[in-house]
């Protein structure tokens, strides 16, 4: 037994390698040559050189190992991790009517969408820069990078569809291979010039900030790029668990990224000229073509692990109430977690597109990485506070010492990229404002739907009463009828009632509630209540991970003792049509988006799982 516990850690703990660290793993790529890009107007030298790889190596130490690998992998949503995941729990620990309920959801909304935000560039210069050691080996190849990247991006996304179960398996080894490689090479360099190792040294990162005043600060917002992918560690902690995360941290990703940025450092030591791209030419020019394969192959899986992260945060915005309904593919028989979702596959598509031709290199790129991560990063920290505060009740003291910190280190980060506003750093930024508006109008819309209805709303067992004083004719079946949180006598019965004249000798009301928590224990996902006259109100209890799958709630029902024959169960939904009206709830504008969208959104049925030929729809038309 302790034998299989031990495997069953080796092989998550290898997983985590492959999927959590792919894009921290890949920076040391781009880092130290967009650090000393002419335009940032930061003089290589040795003094500057000790100052930043110091820098790198603290910001590894207190950021991902400190803040995320020690403190935030605490705060999980029974095992689930990521920023909406810390909403749902932090906005768990406070009163709805308390002040900060709406601030938080607001933050926490805001850091999912830079986290979509990241997830444009990470594909783009991840590729872009591997690819880009090419003109390393051979200047004149420069004019093949882009059209290069391009293909291999296309065909990443073109895959998506056949899920990753298949390829899944080497991301692990492969990635191994490729700490091991980085570790190697900073070796070898450090070996030769061990006069690096001063920079374990804070000192030195200390010197480097006050001499260099505000061109530190700038070369601060570059830094950033050495922990790009910090947040995807906690996002992926419901697929590992902690501790496999942490070994693969502690063990592999961090010991493997400090030698090789010390590398990098010591060969710039020697060869200055190196600095066009140290990363490529830490072992000469034998190793080039050998170090792109490698490094192609890590940046598809740093790629993937951010387009898997984004299908995901999609289908929990979804479940949240701040996505419409999409159409949400399953990839693996075996893993429920593996999903495809098309329209956002193909939009993200288009947009890394734009962002590869447009930039073109990843120096350029590297403008546009670091607001959407250090946004997201604060987003998580402020979260965070609440939950160690409010959830675990601990002194408030002890909550400013453990967040203030890092809350200090998060806003200088963030500060010093938005340097990068106009060199990039607008595009990931205006993708999430994009996606924030998007997100909030929906939510607004429905909320604003939910309470046309309910104002509308006949009480449920008030109508029930008066209508079996003179019951109408009931026919055999059951008939399901899907009937919102805030809603009383669903509209499609009252259609059926006023034109077919008839009632289902069976007639069970259908409920779907989304708890703010990630999953719901099955046994607890169907509440039963006895309404009388062959009528039951079915209270049905999702997280917001949970796969919704009406069918098989009936069967749960039919454990507690109400069986449905699906063969003679018919469902009645009323089909929402939105009408924008004047003087509504929000801006014009927004009601119109929100129009767009909920005649866009999938239908509930489909989304429900519900047998199509079983389903009877009935329209409505609600005013907002």
């Amino acid at each position: 037994m302790l034998t299989d516990k031990k495997s069953s850690l080796t092989a998550l703990t290898l997983a985590a390698v492959g999927i959590v660290y792919g894009d921290i793993g890949t920076s040391p790529l781009y880092t130290l040559k967009t650090i000393f890009d002419p335009e940032h107007g930061l003089a290589l030298s040795e003094t500057n050189l000790l100052g930043i790889i110091s820098l790198i190596f603290w910001a590894l130490t207190l950021i991902v190992s400190l803040k995320y690998v020690t403190l935030v992998l605490r705060a999980d949503n029974r095992g689930e991790g990521g920023v909406m995941a810390l909403m749902a729990l932090a906005l768990n620990s406070v009163s709805r009517r308390s002040g900060w309920y709406v601030p938080l959801m607001i933050i926490g909304v805001l850091g999912a969408t830079m986290f979509y935000g990241d997830s444009v560039v990470t594909p783009a210069i991840s590729v872009l820069g591997a690819i880009e050691g090419l003109e390393v080996a051979a200047p004149a190849l420069e004019q093949y990078v882009v059209p290069l990247t391009i293909v291999v991006l296309v065909s990443l996304y073109a895959v998506q569809r056949h899920g990753t179960a298949g390829i899944g398996r080497w991301f692990g080894p492969v990635m191994v291979l490729w700490f091991a490689a980085l570790a190697v090479m900073g070796v070898i360099n450090i070996v030769e010039e061990p006069h690096i190792l001063l920079a374990l040294n804070p000192v030195y990162a200390f010197n480097f900030l006050v001499a260099n005043g505000f061109v530190a600060f700038v070369a601060l917002g570059a830094v950033v790029l050495a922990i790009t992918g910090a947040e995807a560690l906690y996002a992926d902690m419901g697929h590992f668990g902690k501790k496999p995360i942490r070994m693969a941290w502690f063990l592999i990703a961090f010991p493997a990224l400090a030698l090789n940025y010390f590398g990098q450092g010591a060969l710039l030591i020697r060869h200055p000229e190196a600095v066009s791209n140290p990363f490529f030419q830490q072992l000469g020019s034998w190793s080039v073509y050998p170090l792109v394969v490698l490094s192609t192959m890590a940046a598809v899986i740093a790629s993937q692990a951010t387009i898997s992260g984004t299908f995901s945060m999609t289908k929990q915005a979804i479940a949240l109430g701040l996505l419409p309904r999409m159409r949400v593919l399953h990839t693996s028989e075996h893993q429920i977690g593996q999903i495809y979702i098309p329209a956002i596959n193909w939009l993200q598509l288009v947009v890394v597109l734009v962002a590869v031709i447009g930039f073109g290199s990843s120096d350029k790129l590297a403008g546009a990485y670091g607001i959407a991560v250090t946004a997201t990063m604060l987003a998580t920290t402020i979260l965070t506070f609440f939950v160690i505060r409010y959830r675990w009740h601990l002194p408030l003291a002890l909550c400013f010492g453990a967040t203030g910190f890092f809350i200090i280190m998060d806003i200088t980060l963030f500060s010093a990229s938005t340097l990068k506003l106009f060199h990039g750093g607008w595009m990931p930024l205006a993708l999430g404002t994009t996606l924030f508006t998007i997100m909030l109008t929906w939510r607004t819309g429905r909320e604003l739907v939910f309470r046309n209805l309910e104002k509308h709303a006949i009480p449920l067992e008030d109508f029930l009463s008066s209508l079996f004083v003179a019951p109408p004719v009931r026919v055999p079946g059951t008939a399901i009828f899907l009937r919102g949180e805030s809603d009383g006598v669903p509209h499609a019965m009252l259609h059926n009632l006023s034109h077919n004249k008839v009632l289902h000798e069976r007639v069970v009301f259908l409920t779907v509630h989304i708890l703010e928590e990630p999953y719901v224990a099955r046994p607890e996902q169907a509440l039963i209540t006895d309404l009388g006259h062959q009528c039951w109100q079915v209270n049905v209890n999702y997280g917001f991970k949970d796969e919704p799958d009406i069918p098989a709630i009936l069967a749960l029902c039919g454990e507690k003792g109400l069986p449905f024959e699906m063969m003679e169960t018919s469902f009645f939904i009323a089909r929402q049509t939105v009408i924008s009206a004047p003087g509504g709830g929000m801006a014009p504008w927004r009601e119109h988006l929100f129009v767009a969208m909920s005649r866009n959104a999938r239908a509930a049925a489909d989304y429900y799982q519900i047998p199509p030929n079983r389903v009877i729809e009935l329209g409505t038309q609600v005013e907002i």
